[in-house]
C-alpha cells in the first residue's frame, strides 16, 4: 500500500515539474492547459479502471481479474494475492467443516447446531433417529417446533445448562434420551443427545439388587437381633466374661440394621421418578418437631437453637423433607462435642428460602468436602461407627434435594465447626399470613 501511494505522488510531482517547464519556456496559459490536460487523463484513467474493478466486484472469478497499468497493476496484483489467499483459507474452513460433519456423523450421539434464536443450522444422522429431524425439512426451524416435550422446553428456556436432563423418547416410550446444551459463540448452543436406555437397564437392575438384598437380610438381622438382646436379658443364661461379645453383638446387628434401612430409604428415592407429591409445608412446625428429636438424640449435651421465619411456608414432600432436615441436625450433633452449640435456622437468603444447620463441632477439611454426598463415603471410618453413622445420610439427603430442585451448600473449617445450608429454588415459596391479635 505504501509503494502505491509513493507511485501516485511521484506521477503527480513528475506531471508538475514538466508543467513547470512548459512554464519557464512558454507562458503561464500554456502550462496551465498541459496541467489540466494531464490531470484530466490521470482521472480518466483512474475511472475506466475502478470501472473495470466494479465489472469484476460483480463476478469475482480469480483468473479474469484485470491487469491494469501504472499504480492500478499494483492494487489489481495485491486483490489477487488477497483473493487467493482468502479462496485457500476457505477452501481450508470448507475442508475442516466437512471433516467436522463426517466426525460428528460417526457418533453415535446425537449432535445439534442451534443459531441465536433457537433455529437449527445443522444436524447428524444419530439426530434424525433420537429426535425424529428430518434434513430436507427441519433445517432453520426453531428445535422447539420439532422436540415438543414440556421438560425440554422448560431445560432449553431455563439458561441454566450446567446439568443435562434425562426424558422418555416421544418416538419410543423404552428409549430414556440424556439431553445437554453448550453454549458457544455469541448465544449459539451444542445440543448433544445420547440413547441411556441401557444404562437406566443397568441401574435399575442395581437398585433392584440392592432393594431385594437389602429386605431379604432385614428379617434374618432383626431375628438374630431379638435372640441376642433375649440372652443377654436371661439372669444365668450368659456369663459374665461372655457379656461384653453379646454386647458387642447387639450393636454391630443394630448398625447393620440401620445401614439395611437407609439402603432401603436410598433404593426407593432413587426409583421413585414421578415428581414428588407437593403440599403446604408449615415449616414453624416441623421444625420444632425436628428440634425437638434432636434434643432427644443429644440428651442433653448441645444446646440447640431454632430460628425461623414464621411466615415462611414451602411447597413440598413432607416426609422427605423432614428426614432430610433431620438426617442434617443428627450430622451435626454426632460431630460436636459435649458443650457444642448447634444452630438451626429457616428464612429467606438471596431470594431464595434456605434452611440450615451450623454446629460448633469438629470441622471437615476443605479435600473431603466433595465427596460427602458419596455413598458410603466417610471422613473419619472409625469415629462414624462410634457415632452410629452408615454413611448413606448424606447421599439421601441429595437425592432429595435432587428429586425438589434444591442445592446443598456445604461451609466447614477443622476446629471451628461446619455449615450445611439447603438452598430451594423460588418457585417453592410459600407465604403464611400471621395473626397478630388472637
Amino acid at each position: 500500500m505504501q509503494d502505491i501511494r509513493w507511485k501516485a505522488f511521484w506521477l503527480l510531482l513528475s506531471l508538475t515539474a514538466f508543467c513547470l517547464l512548459i512554464w519557464l519556456v512558454y507562458d503561464t496559459e500554456t502550462a496551465l492547459a498541459f496541467f489540466g490536460l494531464g490531470t484530466l487523463i490521470y482521472l480518466i484513467g483512474h475511472i475506466y479502471w475502478l470501472h473495470k474493478l466494479y465489472k469484476w466486484l460483480q463476478k469475482p472469478i480469480l483468473n479474469h481479474i484485470p491487469n491494469g497499468t501504472g499504480i492500478w497493476e499494483d492494487v489489481f496484483a495485491m486483490l489477487y494475492q488477497e483473493h487467493r489467499k482468502h479462496s485457500r483459507s476457505q477452501s481450508q474452513l470448507s475442508t475442516a467443516l466437512e471433516r467436522f460433519r463426517h466426525a460428528t456423523s460417526a457418533l453415535p450421539d446425537a449432535v445439534v447446531v442451534l443459531n441465536t434464536q433457537n433455529e437449527i443450522e445443522w444436524f447428524n444422522d444419530p439426530a434424525e433417529k433420537q429426535l425424529g429431524l428430518n434434513k430436507q425439512h427441519d433445517e432453520s426451524q426453531p428445535i422447539n417446533y420439532l422436540v415438543r416435550n414440556g421438560d425440554f422446553l422448560s431445560y432449553l428456556q431455563s439458561d441454566d445448562y450446567s446439568s443435562p436432563i434425562k426424558l422418555k423418547s416421544w418416538r419410543n416410550p423404552d428409549v430414556t434420551l440424556e439431553i445437554q446444551l453448550i453454549p458457544f459463540g455469541t448465544k449459539q448452543k451444542l445440543l448433544i443427545c445420547r440413547d441411556v436406555s441401557a444404562l437406566e437397564k443397568t441401574e435399575v437392575m442395581r437398585r433392584d439388587f440392592i432393594a431385594n438384598v437389602s429386605h431379604e437380610l432385614r428379617t434374618p438381622l432383626t431375628v438374630i437381633g431379638g435372640f441376642l438382646e433375649t440372652l443377654s436379658d436371661m439372669a444365668g443364661e450368659v456369663s459374665e466374661t461372655a457379656k461384653p461379645y453379646f454386647n458387642m453383638m447387639q450393636e454391630q446387628t443394630g448398625r447393620m440394621r440401620r445401614i439395611i434401612e437407609d439402603l432401603l430409604t436410598l433404593s426407593q428415592i432413587e426409583s421413585n421418578s414421578k415428581n414428588t407429591e407437593d403440599v403446604e409445608i408449615d415449616m414453624t412446625n416441623m421444625l420444632k418437631l425436628v428440634q425437638n428429636d434432636a434434643k432427644g438424640l443429644s440428651q442433653g449435651q448441645h444446646k440447640i437453637h431454632l430460628e425461623a421465619d414464621p411466615t415462611l411456608n414451602l411447597n413440598g414432600a413432607q416426609n422427605e423433607l423432614q428426614s432430610a432436615f433431620s438426617n442434617l441436625v443428627s450430622n451435626a450433633i454426632r460431630y460436636t462435642p459435649k458443650g457444642g452449640e448447634i444452630f438451626i435456622t429457616w428464612g429467606m437468603q438471596d431470594g431464595h428460602p434456605v434452611f440450615s444447620v451450623r454446629d460448633t463441632g469438629i470441622g471437615i477439611e476443605q479435600h473431603h468436602i466433595d465427596r460427602l454426598t458419596e455413598r458410603f463415603y466417610r471422613v473419619d471410618s472409625s469415629r462414624s461407627r462410634e457415632t452410629g453413622g452408615t454413611g448413606l445420610g448424606l447421599s439421601i439427603v441429595k437425592h432429595i434435594l435432587n428429586r425438589h430442585q434444591a442445592n446443598l451448600h456445604i461451609q466447614s473449617e477443622v476446629s471451628v465447626g461446619s455449615t450445611f445450608s439447603i438452598v430451594f429454588p423460588k418457585s417453592r415459596i410459600l407465604h403464611k399470613q400471621v395473626a397478630l391479635f388472637a
